[in-house]
């Protein structure tokens, strides 16, 4: 191996962070994590679709039976809106999380953000899906509203921004349809293979099979933890009326 090749594997290796490094996250600075260009063009979105005959149903509108509050069970505090088939997010009420877990899916979601938004960026229609309560695919207002690329609709928070900003508008249904596999890991909690994502937001191709970094992170790098192959899925409270409605399932 020539010095080139030694010198540019041995600088690689200092940039890897190394597994299970002990830091103090709390000093980190989370504009450090923020990528603001570039900014995802914008396209037209398209429609919605029905459930197949095998997705499992986890929300219909008629009730919370599939969910619990995250971390701690007992009833959901959001409101349900059985007239719409939908569920609100109550500010203060803590997050849900799925009574099944799973590991390898297809989830389809559909969610609004607020009609009325007042500021900007990360307090416009804030929520989020957390796969296996680790990572999340930001539920954002980012139909006209600037914030860090990363951190818009569609991002794998933190960590990947959108391909293209496919938002509609404040108040309008939305789609998700995402596929998710979760990380291997094996003897030792060594790493085998890292969860990764595909998303479609109103049927445009958002993220492309990308590889998740580690558990969501508001602060520092994100590092994997070894942890259960099947885990629940999570639908964030973060101080904003978000509503959600026909969300399924497929294992696989």
């Amino acid at each position: 191996m020539n010095k080139l090749l030694i010198s540019l594997a041995l600088s690689l290796m200092v940039s890897i962070p190394v597994f299970g490094q002990d830091w103090d996250r709390e000093e980190q600075d989370p504009v450090a994590t923020e990528l603001w260009a570039p900014v995802p063009p914008k396209v037209t979105p398209g429609d919605a679709m029905a459930p197949p005959s095998d997705a499992i149903i986890l929300f219909d509108g008629s009730g919370f039976s599939q969910w619990e509050k995250a971390g701690e069970g007992g009833a959901v505090g959001w409101t349900l809106n059985e007239d719409e088939g939908s569920m609100t997010v109550v500010p203060g009420a803590g997050s849900i999380a799925t009574k099944q877990s799973f590991g390898n899916v297809q989830l389809h979601v559909e969610f609004r953000t607020p009609s009325e938004l007042e500021g900007e960026g990360q307090g416009r229609g804030n929520s989020g899906i957390i796969f296996m309560g680790l990572y999340e695919l930001q539920v954002l207002d980012s139909y006209s509203s600037t914030t860090y690329s990363n951190g818009q609709a569609g991002a794998v928070y933190k960590q990947y921004a959108p391909l293209v900003n496919a938002t509609k508008g404040p108040g309008e249904w939305q789609v998700y349809d995402i596929i998710f596999m979760a990380p291997v890991f094996g003897e030792n909690g060594r790493m085998i293979r890292p969860a990764t994502i595909t998303a479609l937001h109103n049927g445009v191709l958002i993220q492309n099979n990308v590889a998740i970094l580690g558990p969501v992170e508001y602060r520092g790098q994100a590092l994997y933890t070894p942890h259960a192959e099947r885990l629940p899925l999570q639908l964030q409270e973060h101080s904003n009326p978000v509503s959600y409605r026909n969300i399924w399932v497929r294992e696989l």
